[in-house]
């Protein structure tokens, strides 16, 4: 999962779709007991207006877990096995990490002229 930078938006919504952020901050509000895609789904139902796929969901936070963003316990239960996902950061080491990601994209690609603003900064 690339992150893409809108800077015409704000906060986490640079980043990510609005039911992405919801469950983001579902699973912050419910930290540190974690919760299974339905229950992420669940409240991401709720709290928007537009109906978003349980498939959408779990490759999302799937997605998060590649990145290193997320954790996940596995557990059993009715029909097989559950991830149980939890954040893996509270909400400013998430944002801190983020801005490292795009700052040390900057320097990458741009190495001279990122320090140029940094220093200003």
């Amino acid at each position: 999962m690339s992150l893409q930078l809108d800077t015409g938006k704000e906060n986490l919504d640079m980043f990510f779709k609005d039911y992405q952020v919801e469950a983001l901050n579902y699973l912050w509000r419910i930290q540190p007991e974690g919760a299974n895609s339905r229950a992420v789904w669940t409240n991401i139902n709720e709290s928007l207006q537009d109906s978003i796929s349980r498939a959408s969901i779990i490759n999302y936070l799937n997605a998060m877990i590649d990145e290193g963003l997320l954790t996940y316990t596995d557990t059993t239960g009715k029909g097989g096995h559950h991830r149980i996902y939890h954040m893996k950061y509270g909400e400013a080491e998430f944002k801190q990490h983020i801005a490292g990601l795009v700052i040390s994209k900057l320097l990458k690609e741009y190495p001279q002229e990122t320090r140029k603003i940094i220093q200003r900064i």
